[in-house]
């Protein structure tokens, strides 16, 4: 029986747009896929680097202003759908499932939902929460194993009795390897607000 959820926060609360993302990277000659760019990209996200050493990286290397660069780093996020925060909400009150976020999420992209959104809204939001983990503060980064680890011996979960929802298959795929269930939420053709439809058998 589920106890814990764990959800993830892009293309399952706020909505991406992944390919216009890539797009204005590319127009500014930043490829995400480039051997030469992951591991500062994977160390921005697990907050092993600053923004200010971020954004001097790509000044550097490919001669992009920081105002450019910004703009394009956050061309990924879009809207945040109300009934999905109505779903959080009413679960949370609900008090029936121990609810975690567990999110690959930097500092700017941070910055930007907390300043699109208003304070009111973000903080409601966070608070739906038992743990608000975002990697760039604990250090962490999805699918690595010791970042679902870290989570279950934090917060004393059983992985039999959790459930954890990611749109990512490499990411649900690490998670359900250490006995957690999963759901690899497809956007565009399913919802979080689904969640007791599509995996009532779970509950």
């Amino acid at each position: 029986m589920i106890k814990n959820i764990i959800f993830d926060f892009g293309d399952i609360f706020i909505n991406l747009d992944k390919k216009k993302f890539a797009k204005e990277l590319q127009n500014l000659g930043i490829s995400q896929e480039s051997e030469a760019n992951l591991p500062i990209l994977n160390d921005y996200e697990m907050g092993l680097i600053s923004t200010e050493e971020f954004v001097a990286f790509f000044e550097a290397k490919f001669n992009v202003p920081k105002e450019k660069l910004i703009k394009a780093w956050n061309s990924i996020l879009l809207d945040f759908p109300e009934k999905r925060l109505k779903f959080i909400q009413e679960l949370s009150e609900s008090n029936k499932y121990r609810l975690f976020l567990l999110s690959n999420t930097n500092d700017l992209h941070i910055s930007w939902v907390k300043n699109d959104w208003k304070l009111a809204l973000y903080t409601a939001f966070k608070g739906c929460f038992e743990q608000f983990y975002l990697t760039h503060e604990i250090h962490l980064r999805k699918p690595n194993l010791n970042i679902y680890e870290f989570v279950l011996n934090e917060n004393n979960l059983i992985a039999e009795e959790t459930l954890f929802i990611d749109d990512t298959k490499e990411n649900t795929d690490a998670a359900n390897s250490l006995g957690i269930h999963v759901w690899n939420l497809i956007p565009g053709q399913e919802d979080v607000t689904e969640l007791f439809v599509k995996k009532e058998f779970l509950f």
